[in-house]
């Protein structure tokens, strides 16, 4: 590599069901293992086979927190990836192309052509043409200058299970696609993955989605049951889930649909046991029902939703990050919920954790929003120390105490909570009730349990809401506010100027608006940059502080925000300066 923070971009292209994810992955291991930090983005339409599927793999020696917009390279499955993508490489970049099927006539003269016989070379090692995922990519760390013993051996770690046959077939594959690359292109080969010698700990690095880091926080923070109904972008929090229950020892279920799923899930908190569900939008309408019980009884639980474009079924596969409102005030009348927005996997690790602390503290519903970018991209990140979790399961009792009332008015507006079994008396139901739980209709009782169940949000705001972090310099000439996947970006963009900072937001509800009161109203300039149509964020922004953002930066269509879009916004602003 040229230097240091030098971002190679690697993009993978081909049919739904060719292997073009796993390609993608296997190479960000290699990358990985090699020394290098990654980051992905996953595209792909909702097809089960065919379609078009795009994975692109960024590493760099230093950190990568976002895809680029323009690739080094280009692995193409098919002639439609090429003719898809060929325009999106960056002068004196390459295509690897299957040489006896691909037109590459209309390809800049500017790109090199890497042919390979990828289909001949994968029947030569197997009879089989499953192999051809694998030349392709023997044959692009050949080209790129990565080691194929490490690739070899993942091999093993990955196909072990399917037999030594197998695994002997697929390594024979490498050796092809390897060899054939480092022969016939020894004049234009480069070592973009030359492996670091000065890299000292590759162990010290994994490599995670936000499902997995959802799925593993909620695994640290004690999670004893979930229920979970399939629904993009959230899925692999199940799969990793249920490779897991047998050994960890939580209960996991996959019930009929989003209804079932959160019931269940309270049922289990309601016994005494960490409990979460996970959906997307379309899946959370169906839980809002069930949102607004755990509101009311004062049931805590977890809820994971990835965001996507909607409405109706609208984008299954694409990003979004319209969920905000709704489940800032879904269900009828008002009850305390905490919503936490993480901004990158490992954000999305450390807000889980703290979701079920919150969520018990505060005997309510917390929903942690993901939207799909940070579901289903993967990132390089230290493995989080297990040890230092900390569980805080707040005023939960587990011995029978005299005159015990459920909903005991506290000053705080949290009572203790005591579970089936222990010898406390008490009733639980949908309805207003007074301090032992019994329903009513009474005006005192009703004022009581609403001014006490609010309060919670007073509290939490008090001792446990962080500040938003902010990134660049203190009183700079131009002030971005965003949250989710667009931090990744907004941190790649600000590498270019010196008088621009990012206020990136975590925490939705409670709102930190005396923070953001006293940052905004000082700004000179403030850009609103989100995934959504009418800028929700900044919505919610002017209805807590009155400060409204006019200059927004929106975007829809389910795509990523790339920095090199940040950063021509930021180059349309009245005083910009760059670095």
């Amino acid at each position: 590599m040229a230097n240091n923070s030098e971002v190679i971009s690697i993009k993978i292209g081909g049919p739904a069901g060719t292997g073009v994810k796993s390609v993608g992955l296997m190479l960000d291991k290699v990358a990985a293992r090699s020394g290098f930090q990654i980051c992905d983005n996953n595209e792909f339409p909702s097809l089960i086979r065919g379609g078009h599927n795009v994975v692109q793999v960024n590493f760099s020696l230093d950190e990568v927190t976002a895809p680029r917009l323009n690739s080094d390279f280009l692995i193409a499955f098919d002639q439609l990836t090429i003719d898809l993508h060929h325009a999106e490489l960056k002068k004196g970049g390459g295509i690897i192309f299957d040489l006896d099927f691909a037109d590459v006539s209309k390809v800049r003269k500017d790109i090199s052509l890497y042919g390979i016989p990828l289909k001949k070379l994968a029947n030569e090692a197997g009879e089989k043409e499953i192999f051809v995922n694998i030349v392709a990519l023997s044959s692009a760390l050949g080209i790129l200058g990565g080691n194929l013993e490490t690739f070899k051996k993942l091999i093993e770690e990955e196909y072990g299970d399917k037999g030594e046959k197998i695994v002997q077939a697929d390594k024979k594959a490498a050796d092809l696609g390897y060899e054939y690359a480092v022969k016939n292109y020894k004049n234009s080969l480069h070592n973009y993955l030359g492996s670091v010698d000065s890299f000292s700990s590759p162990v010290s690095y994994m490599i995670l989605n936000g499902n997995e880091a959802a799925a593993l926080g909620s695994i640290s923070a004690g999670m004893g049951f979930a229920a979970i109904y399939p629904m993009s972008p959230i899925n692999n929090i199940l799969h990793v889930l249920a490779a897991n229950q047998e050994k960890l020892g939580y209960v996991l279920k996959q019930p009929e649909d989003e209804i079932s799923a959160i019931n269940m899930a309270i049922g289990a908190s309601y016994a005494g046991v960490r409990s979460v569900t996970a959906t997307s939008g379309g899946g959370f309408c169906l839980m809002t029902e069930a949102y607004g019980l755990a509101g009311m009884t004062e049931t805590p639980v977890v809820i994971f939703d990835g965001m996507r474009g909607g409405p109706a079924t609208g984008l299954p596969t694409w990003s979004g990050q319209g969920d905000l409102q709704m489940v800032l005030h879904a269900h009828q009348d008002e009850f305390p919920r905490i919503v936490l927005a993480p901004g990158d996997v490992e954000e999305t690790y450390r807000l889980t954790v703290e979701a079920f602390n919150l969520a018990d503290k505060y005997q309510t519903p917390v929903v942690v929003l993901l939207d799909k970018n940070i579901c289903e991209n993967e990132r390089t990140l230290s493995f989080p120390d297990i040890t230092k979790t900390v569980i805080d399961r707040g005023k939960f009792v587990k011995e029978k105490i005299a005159d015990y009332l459920r909903y005991r008015y506290e000053n705080d507006g949290i009572s203790p909570r005591s579970i089936p079994g222990v010898g406390n008396f008490f009733i639980t139901n949908s309805d207003e009730h007074n301090e032992a739980g019994y329903s009513t209709e009474e005006i005192e009782d009703r004022n009581k349990m609403m001014q006490k169940r609010m309060k919670k949000l007073e509290a939490c705001a008090e001792n446990d809401m962080s500040a938003p972090e902010i990134f660049g310099p203190l009183g700079s000439d131009i002030t971005i506010v965003s949250w989710g996947s667009n931090k990744g970006s907004i941190l790649e963009a600000l590498k270019n100027f010196s008088n621009v900072n990012y206020v990136h937001l975590t925490w939705m509800n409670p709102f930190p608006d005396k923070f953001l009161s006293g940052v905004l109203s000082g700004a000179k300039h403030v850009v609103d940059i989100e995934c959504n149509y009418t800028g929700q964020l900044a919505n919610l922004i002017r209805e807590k502080t009155g400060i409204k953002i006019e200059d927004r930066y929106l975007r829809f269509d389910g795509r990523i925000i790339y920095p090199e879009e940040i950063i021509e916004k930021l180059n349309s602003v009245k005083g910009v300066k760059k670095r």
